[in-house]
């Protein structure tokens, strides 16, 4: 619940977002961490996720591309971390259905406003594969507040080849606004083969007066990236930088349309965004194509009503969310992959004059699944519910906590890979998390204690009988019973009017509590993280913001022999500002550390398949305001 870096005085009330409507942080039976503007152009960060990791200590590996993504893990899901977490961008799901995530460094981060996570389980709001948490993204053109004519031009230089140059500007005038952006970003990357290119831009035009808000906007980005393959041990300890796979190359073309409205009637407010997401795919891997091409809609329907009876107030929010996504390979013939899923919920909050708030909630949601080439088709019901409460103790000190459930099914790459004979079943988990937060002077903390119980947990097992065994092991399949449980803690102190901290751990356990793996760890999930940073604004015109982050070892394989090993990591960022010029020198990898976050081999109880990150990297930025 920690946001605005505000370095002087106490710090001000979190408002959110999160939950589809303005909300006081404090209030919520749940964790919600803030990123908001100010942090990010402090930091100096590129992306989403680089905000994640930097700012909130998320634990993350990089994906197989070039444009600098990553795949985020907020509480302890290894390689399905991102079919266990859901990304909304201005009221828009972005997941897919298959194992694709959500290209979050696609998003301009010069036009993003807050970034909120909801720590645990969404599932009533957001439906399925919210088990884990939920990233909310807000642009400056979604906020939803008074828009005004401004332009901005961001251009940067690097190491590994970098070269990026950002720029974004809004027209004005009466309540008519229109925003523009758009991004290239160039880089040899830190590896042979891995040379890519990003490129984006985005139209948000709007109308609104006093009660009425209405709109769409135009996204379209493009990646043309190089693949240069995972390391033996032996290959990384030699030279980290070489490619295993010099002719791999993939390219990412995505488009996305929306619609939105807003109104305010009486003591309703209601609320409509309808999205239209196309995103191909045109790759070569070990010298085979691999192409795709998804198609996806989506409708999201909310409404909020406000009722008060003397000193007692009760909020009810009702929804209805609509999606239907289609991807289709070629081939003879094509291979066409659905699903359909349409939700209703139900949400009531009752606050009392003692200022304890006590909230339900409740979601069901049918989702159809079906794959040409598996012969395959999944049609299941689910349900999911919440109860949570909040209480005030003093005026700085309240507790708060929540028991649900969650819900995710086998998307269409895992249904199509499974044990012959075997069909997955829907993954459930018995959600709790019990909190405290501290607002004072000057400062705030929260901690959170929770627990995930799941039942039928999806991922893939290489030792399982699979589609191709005896010859090769290996399959998606339902885990016996597994268990998340850990502790985070996040603090925010104002040291003086120049000097402010922030602090995030994370202490987690993730094992399975049955079966053959009985009381091993989950693959690729760190024990313990622990990020801190520090913004000191030594001079009316100079900054320096610097932190550092530890990440514990991780283990690769079930039987829990091969590790991924510790690291820590240092950034800082020195910006002098001259009225509205910005100049900046940043350096991610300060102590050049040699480490990796994604592997996925053992071998002879060595860890392989290695994909090293990269060593010491400097960054030299000219920010201008018009």
């Amino acid at each position: 619940m920690l946001a605005q870096s505000q370095v002087a005085g106490t710090l001000g009330e979190v408002v959110v977002t999160a939950t589809g409507f303005n909300e006081p942080a404090a209030s919520l039976p749940f964790g919600v961490s803030v990123i908001t503007q100010t942090d990010i152009q402090r930091a100096g960060v590129t992306s989403v996720g680089d905000a994640l990791i930097k700012l909130l200590g998320v634990p993350a590996r990089p994906d197989f591309y070039g444009a600098g993504d990553y795949g985020l893990d907020l509480r302890g899901f290894g390689t399905t971390a991102s079919s266990n977490q859901v990304v909304i961008v201005d009221g828009v799901k972005l997941n897919d259905a298959d194992l694709s995530a959500p290209r979050l460094s696609a998003i301009a981060i010069d036009t993003v406003e807050k970034i909120e996570v909801i720590r645990g389980s969404g599932s009533v709001l957001y439906g399925a594969g919210a088990t884990g948490g939920v990233i909310v993204i807000t642009t400056q053109a979604g906020r939803g507040t008074v828009r005004r004519n401004q332009a901005e031009v961001y251009t940067a230089v690097g190491s590994y080849g970098l070269q990026e140059a950002r720029v974004n500007a809004t027209l004005a005038s009466g309540g008519f606004s229109l925003d523009v952006s758009g991004n290239n970003r160039q880089a040899d990357n830190y590896r042979d083969n891995f040379k890519s290119r990003a490129d984006g831009g985005t139209l948000h035009a709007q109308w609104s007066n006093d009660w009425l808000r209405l709109g769409g906007s135009y996204a379209h980005d493009t990646l043309d990236t190089g693949l240069p393959g995972s390391l033996s041990a032996a290959q990384n300890q030699v030279n980290p930088s070489q490619t295993t796979s010099p002719h791999d190359t993939a390219a990412i073309d995505n488009t996305l349309k929306t619609l939105f409205l807003q109104a305010e009637l009486g003591a309703w407010q209601l609320g409509m965004d309808v999205g239209e997401r196309s995103k191909s795919l045109d790759s070569v891997y070990s010298g085979y194509p691999y192409v795709y091409a998804v198609d996806v809609n989506t409708l999201a329907l909310r409404a909020r009503h406000d009722t008060s009876w003397g000193q007692i107030q009760n909020v009810l929010t009702l929804g209805h969310d609509q999606s239907d996504w289609q991807r289709t390979t070629p081939g003879t013939p094509d291979t066409v992959s659905t699903q359909n899923a349409g939700a209703n919920y139900v949400q009531d909050e009752l606050t009392l004059a003692t200022g304890t708030r006590i909230s339900l909630g409740y979601r069901e949601e049918k989702i159809e699944l079906s794959d040409s080439a598996a012969a395959s088709n999944t049609n299941k019901l689910q349900t999911a519910w919440e109860m949570g409460l909040t209480q005030p103790l003093s005026k700085t000190w309240s507790i708060f906590g929540r028991l649900g459930t969650s819900y995710r099914l086998a998307n269409v790459d895992e249904m199509g890979f499974t044990t012959p004979g075997t069909v997955l079943q829907p993954q459930t988990s018995r959600d709790a998390e019990l909190g405290s937060r501290w607002n004072y002077d000057g400062g705030r903390a929260e901690l959170r204690f929770y627990r995930n119980s799941l039942t039928n947990e999806i991922g893939y097992d290489p030792n399982a009988v699979g589609p191709y065994s005896p010859y090769s092991n290996g399959a998606n399949v339902n885990f016996d019973p597994t268990r998340r449980q850990g502790v985070e803690l996040e603090a925010q102190q104002v040291v003086n009017k120049s000097l402010s901290l922030k602090a995030n751990l994370g202490i987690r356990q993730a094992t399975f509590s049955a079966g053959a793996y009985n009381g091993n760890t989950v693959p690729l999930v760190a024990h313990s993280t622990f990020a801190l940073r520090a913004d000191w604004q030594f001079a009316p015109s100079q900054s320096l913001d610097a932190g550092v982050a530890f990440v514990s070892s991780q283990y690769v394989d079930f039987n829990n022999v091969c590790k991924v090993p510790g690291y820590a990591t240092t950034d800082a960022r020195y910006a002098y500002k001259m009225r509205d010029i910005e100049l900046s020198l940043g350096v991610s990898n300060l102590l050049d550390a040699k480490y990796y976050t994604q592997a996925f081999k053992c071998v002879a109880g060595v860890t392989n398949g290695i994909y090293p990150e990269a060593g010491r990297a400097m960054t030299a930025a000219l920010r201008v305001k018009f």
